[in-house]
This record gives C-alpha cells, structure tokens and sequence, in this order.
C-alpha cells in the first residue's frame, strides 16, 4: 500500500456518509455479544438511551463514540462503527487508550491495522461475519484504494495484518 492509499474512515476525501445505509446496527444484534467481546481486550460497551447524543464521537449522528476505554453507542449504531472505533483502542498502547477522547487515529499504520481487525473481529459477533462487516463498510462509504473492503483485506492488507501479528492480535 502507497502513502495516501490507505484504507479510509467515512467522510474522508471522496467518501459520502450515509447514515439511512441499510448496514447492520446494535439493535439487529444485541449488546450482549460486543459487550463481551469488548471486555476480553479490557474495554467498557456503555450504551446511550436512543436520541442522545454519543459522547466521544468523531462522525457525531449514530457513529460510536470513545472516552479512554469506554465505547458508547447507541441502538442505531451500526456495528462496523461500533468494533472500528473499539479497535482503535484494542491496536494502540494500552498507556494511550486512557487518554483517547473523541480522535484515536495515530497513524496510517494504525488506521489500516484497525479496519483490519474489526473484519477479523465481525466472525466472532453472532450474525454479523466479515463478509456482512465489509459489505457494510463500503455501503457506509469506507475508501480503499482496490475498490472495496473485500479487495483491500484479501490482497492489499499484508502490512495491516503484519502490524496486528506484532501485537499478537488476531
């Protein structure tokens, strides 16, 4: 992968938020399963009552939000942002997740190693999968360079999966 060819958080040059995107949110799945899965790597789920706002939220409307090792999320909250946002948190230094407030990004090196582990992540969430994780990601507007979610992870993601092996992260 090139500089600048990096993997893309929605809004980012070129991509559309959408926010009515028909994407699997909280309320499909449950709390329960991301609640769990957050804990294994020492992270807090705190959901937020529907209509308020999410703090810690960099893309605002439904998108998770971060505060140190808390995720906070709502019904409408689509589970990509749920585990792209917990996954910043799960990749970096453990003596910085307590200062993260709303902005987790690091790096390139860090962005394309989270968007990495939230498609290995979605196979452990009941009814969500990485093929479901990744259409959503490029029905919400997600930028890779090879098209789509799918094309970057199976042949373009060798130095984000190098970067979690270093970590010893899935």
């Amino acid at each position: 992968m090139a500089p600048g060819d990096t993997p893309a958080a929605p809004a980012q040059a070129g991509a559309v938020v959408v926010s009515g995107a028909d994407v699997l949110r909280l309320a499909d799945i449950g709390f329960e399963a991301p609640t769990a899965l957050l804990a294994g790597y020492g992270l807090v789920l705190e959901t937020v009552p529907g209509g308020q706002p999410i703090p810690g939220s960099y893309w605002g409307e439904c998108e998770a939000g971060l505060v140190g090792t808390t995720v906070y999320a709502r019904a409408d909250t689509p589970v990509h942002s749920l585990l792209h946002e917990a996954c910043h948190l799960i990749v970096m230094p453990p003596e910085r997740r307590a200062l993260v407030h709303t902005d987790a990004t690091d790096s390139v090196a860090e962005e394309d190693a989270t968007c990495c582990l939230q498609i290995l992540l979605a196979d452990r969430l009941p009814g969500v999968g990485s093929q479901r994780l990744m259409a959503d990601m490029d029905a919400w507007g997600y930028t890779f360079r090879l098209g789509s979610a799918r094309a970057w992870f199976e042949n373009d993601a060798e130095d984000a999966r190098a970067f979690l092996a270093a970590r010893a992260l899935p």
